[in-house]
C-alpha cells in the first residue's frame, strides 16, 4: 500500500464524511441547493447515510481492499448521481462541487491497483 493511496483515501472518506454529515445536520447551504434541484426531503437521510457507509468503507478498505473498491465504486456512483442531477436542474455553475468530493475517490480507485 503506498503513501499517495492511504493519504488521497483519506482525504476522500474525509471529504465523503464531511458532505454526509452536512446533509444529515441540515446545513443551510446544502439543503437550499437540494430543494432547488428537487431532491425530495425524505431523501437526505439515506443520501447522508450513503455517503457516511461510503466514508467508513474507504477507511476500513485501507486494511480490507474488497470493501475500500466496493466503497469507492457506491461513492463513484452516488457523486456521478449527483453531479447528473446538478445538469437535470440547470445549476451548471454548481457542477464543480460534486466534482471536488468525487475526484479523490476515483483517485483512491486508480491508485488501488
Amino acid at each position: 500500500m503506498s503513501t499517495a493511496y492511504t493519504a488521497v483515501t483519506v482525504v476522500g472518506a474525509a471529504l465523503a464524511a464531511f458532505s454526509a454529515g452536512s446533509v444529515l445536520a441540515g446545513a443551510t447551504w446544502v439543503t437550499e441547493p437540494l430543494t432547488a434541484y428537487g431532491v425530495p426531503r425524505s431523501w437526505w437521510t439515506w443520501l447522508g447515510a450513503a455517503k457516511a457507509a461510503g466514508a467508513l468503507g474507504l477507511l476500513i478498505g485501507l486494511l480490507v481492499p474488497l470493501v475500500g473498491i466496493a466503497a469507492g465504486i457506491g461513492l463513484v456512483l452516488y457523486f456521478t448521481g449527483a453531479v447528473i442531477t446538478v445538469v437535470r436542474a440547470r445549476s451548471y455553475a454548481h457542477i464543480p462541487f460534486p466534482l471536488i468530493y468525487l475526484a479523490p475517490v476515483v483517485a483512491s480507485l486508480a491508485l488501488t491497483a
